[in-house]
């Protein structure tokens, strides 16, 4: 049985509001700090050190990425207590989100996994998901993945965004086919 709907190219990306460690909430697809994209980074939570991996090296190239106009946020189910624990391992500047639910995983197509232990963590967590939203409030790239060992390569997705967003190149956003 599938838990979660395909979330398809092109759709508008859901309004989803979640609280940050800086104590505002964040709506998950609006680009921040004048910038007109968006890149929402869902993550496992802080027990994935493949995660923690991911979200710093995100860090490395948010200039790069804000250069294009796309702003960054990430995202879990982890809880204020395990973001902020985690937060000794991340040396992230952008802001990171926290308790998206199930329901708000599958509305983004997402995969959920139950803890394998409670020494893992203590609810069901999404596995990871990119998506790119752009000034129109669509998707324009995403990536669902159903494990912590496929993701996209940072450095291909900052290029490929920067040939989209480049006009002359009119690049549409891909997979729309029905």
């Amino acid at each position: 049985m599938m838990t979660a709907n395909k979330f398809k190219a092109g759709d508008l990306f859901p309004a989803i509001e979640l609280p940050t460690l800086t104590g505002d909430t964040i709506t998950l697809g609006n680009p921040q700090a004048g910038l007109d994209w968006k890149m929402v980074v869902v993550y496992r939570g802080k027990h994935c050190p493949l995660c923690t991996r991911y979200l710093n090296e995100i860090e490395k190239l948010k200039g790069d990425f804000n250069k294009l106009g796309v702003d960054i946020v990430a995202v879990s189910a982890d809880s204020e207590t395990q973001v902020n624990a985690h937060m000794a391992d991340l040396i992230v500047s952008y802001p990171i989100a926290y308790g998206l639910n199930i329901e708000q995983m599958q509305q983004l197509g997402l995969y959920i996994s139950h803890p394998r232990s409670a020494q893992e963590t203590d609810h069901p967590f999404a596995e990871p998901g990119l998506f790119v939203v752009n000034e129109k409030g669509q998707v324009q790239v995403l990536d669902i993945s159903n494990g912590p060992f496929v993701r996209p390569e940072l450095g291909v997705l900052l290029s490929g965004l920067g040939f989209i967003r480049n006009p002359d190149n009119n690049y549409p956003i891909r997979g729309t086919y029905e």
